[in-house]
């Protein structure tokens, strides 16, 4: 025993002496000046790193977070999440697993996530990438996250989709290449679309030549898969007016041409302290027809409208800001109406409603609806109108499209119900409201309407 401690200690010495400054100079990893590995670890850590032994205390550690996963003790996985990536920063399983725990686990009792940890994720996979740039993992876990966490912000899906696209192993991995395509789509950018179908369709075409005995299943698979949605995407191209609006033609008898009326106007009851009823008028098909709900500190920083820049620098902060608010709920529609009851009063530390102004947003972008709705309102909203309140219809909230933007001020007093409105039951109402008898909110009694996209 007492032989294995001299050892331990004289390895230790000897890397800290003869070993460390070396590497340090020449091999570690830096962020922000400042070598990751002294500038996160202890004094007794930084004995086992320098002994030697950094993996296997990084692989015993990430260990035990999984009996925290399964406990959900989430809390306590954060710093081991760091302290793993401390000290072996090629571990892209756990740059990869904290992101997404970072991301999506923390959430209400309502299982609504906490958004205010989105940008320490997103640090997370920038810095994951920055420590393993020869492979396409963690620049496609970054993408992903801006594509379906997000879900806005097209512009930086793309880019980091891109960037893991021009890494060589991801050519192992044919079907993530695909959502590129999909991601040129959403932001717009629909040449590029096509053009990158074409491309992974001549790569897969190329496979499954090679494979001469044409019994790799899963080669056909995929080259077809690509061949229909490339011909999917020309179709829709063609229905939705692309090529005639490129020529400058009319779009009369496209389809999304007459604009359908969407006809939105939403009432908010607070029911209770920190619980508020949102009701309101959509006459969008039902099925995967969603609106988003904010609502935030009037002064949220890096706001835009419907959302927020949530890429804010490449430090990693497990600590968000425990003053600020930012609640996001999907408003699902049902026989065009929606109405939701959103419980904030459980949660405090998630909704702590510090400040005393708030903002309630609702939000649609149609380059994020499903493409059966996609196919009315086109890929920038042109087939989108409000007659009655045309306000609603905004062009000025993100590039080159139309976007259904509301918000309406709501102040903490109304919230939680202090003040002059103690006792009372503050209802805010957007322009055009109408109420409706009908009983919408059962799926077994409510009356089914059937709204059709065509034929207003």
């Amino acid at each position: 025993m007492a032989a294995g401690l001299a050892l331990f200690g004289l390895q230790a010495f000897w890397g800290s002496k003869m070993v460390y400054p070396g590497w340090s100079q020449n091999y570690s990893p830096v962020q922000s000046g400042k070598d990751l590995i002294t500038g996160g670890l202890g004094a007794d850590q930084m004995l086992f790193a320098l002994a030697g032994f950094r993996e296997f205390i990084a692989g015993i550690l990430w260990v035990r977070a999984d009996s925290f996963f399964e406990s959900g003790n989430y809390d306590a996985i954060l710093p081991i999440i760091r302290l793993v990536t401390f000290l072996d920063p090629h571990e892209i399983d756990v740059y990869a697993t904290g992101m997404w725990h970072i991301g999506y686990n923390f959430t209400d009792e309502e299982q609504r996530s906490d958004r205010r940890y989105l940008p320490s994720a997103l640090a997370l996979g920038e810095e994951g990438a920055k420590q393993n740039p020869n492979t396409y993992e963690l620049y496609f876990e970054t993408g992903w996250l801006w594509y379906h966490k997000i879900d806005d912000n097209y512009d930086k899906a793309v880019y980091w989709m891109e960037q893991a696209d021009s890494k060589q192993d991801i050519l192992l991995q044919p079907a993530r290449r695909n959502l590129l395509s999909r991601l040129y789509e959403r932001n717009g950018e629909i040449d590029k679309a096509l053009n990158h179908w074409y491309t992974v369709y001549d790569i897969a075409q190329a496979a499954y030549d090679e494979d001469k005995d044409r019994r790799n299943y899963q080669l056909r698979q995929n080259r077809d898969t690509i061949e229909n949605n490339l011909d999917t995407l020309l179709i829709r191209m063609s229905q939705r007016g692309y090529f005639a609006e490129k020529e400058n033609r009319s779009l009369e008898g496209y389809d999304v041409n007459p604009p359908f009326d969407v006809g939105f106007s939403v009432k908010v009851t607070v029911t209770d302290e920190r619980v508020i009823r949102v009701q309101g008028n959509w006459n969008v098909l039902s099925i995967g027809s969603r609106i988003r709900c904010v609502l935030r500190d009037a002064n949220f920083p890096n706001v835009i409208p419907g959302g927020d820049n949530w890429d804010k620098g490449a430090t990693v902060n497990f600590d968000p800001d425990r003053q600020s608010t930012y609640m996001q709920e999907q408003l699902f529609v049902r026989n065009q109406r929606f109405d939701k009851t959103i419980d904030m009063s459980r949660d405090p530390t998630m909704y702590p409603f510090f400040g005393d102004n708030y903002v309630l947003e609702f939000y649609y972008n149609p380059r994020s609806a499903p493409e059966h709705i996609q196919d009315k309102f086109g890929w920038n909203g042109e087939g989108m109108t409000d007659k009655e309140n045309p306000t609603n219809m905004r062009t000025d909230i993100r590039p080159g499209m139309k976007c259904l933007y509301l918000s309406l001020p709501i102040s903490k007093d109304q919230i939680l119900l202090r003040g002059k409105y103690r006792g009372t039951t503050p209802v805010i109402r957007s322009a055009g409201y109408h109420d409706t008898e009908k009983d919408y909110t059962h799926t077994a009694t409510g009356e089914a309407d059937i709204p059709i996209l065509r034929g207003q």
